[in-house]
């Protein structure tokens, strides 16, 4: 008896098994749509992007007149909040854009502690070259970003579904 009793759990104990491995198990895949809370997120940080971006000539002004100290203050406030604005953005782009998101907020880090050595050794020349390629890099990210017709439209339909499951 007890040996029937041991066949059957193995048995049992086989076709459990058997039966678990055969089922599929559940994938989620990722959106190809942005959702209204990523757009919102998005759209949270996009202005402190941008003003960074429309500073460039300020940076600009500072290297042509080698005021190294203000290149040095310019980069590590709002160049630095720029990269870090770029390192909030990017959880909240679509999968596929995210890896260059992340290679592009790497390398505008690249540039800026390219910038703030050549602000150390007063060499305007490299500090120029890596503020080209800086501002190329934000450029290259906002270019990214969903384009903002299609999440302002986006966002107001998720604001629409909102308030109607509310009533």
């Amino acid at each position: 008896m007890f040996y029937q009793r041991s066949i059957l759990s193995l048995i049992l104990v086989l076709f459990t098994t058997f039966i678990i491995s055969c089922s599929t198990p559940n994938v989620t895949i990722a959106p190809s749509t942005y959702t209204s809370v990523q757009l919102e997120k998005i759209q949270e940080y996009l202005p402190q992007l941008l003003a960074v971006r429309d500073r460039s000539e300020e940076l600009e002004e500072l290297i042509r007149n080698n005021e190294w100290v203000k290149v040095g203050n310019f980069i590590h406030g709002p160049m630095a909040e720029a990269r870090l604005t770029m390192n909030y953005i990017t959880p909240n782009l679509l999968p596929k854009e995210q890896p260059a998101a992340k290679k592009i907020a790497r390398e505008l880090f690249n540039d800026l502690v390219e910038i703030d050595q050549a602000a150390m050794n007063a060499n305007s020349n490299l500090a120029a070259r890596n503020y080209q390629a800086a501002y190329t890099d934000i450029e290259g990210f906002l270019r990214l970003l969903p384009k903002k017709d299609l999440y302002l439209k986006e966002a107001k339909i998720g604001r629409i579904q909102v308030e109607e499951t509310e009533q």
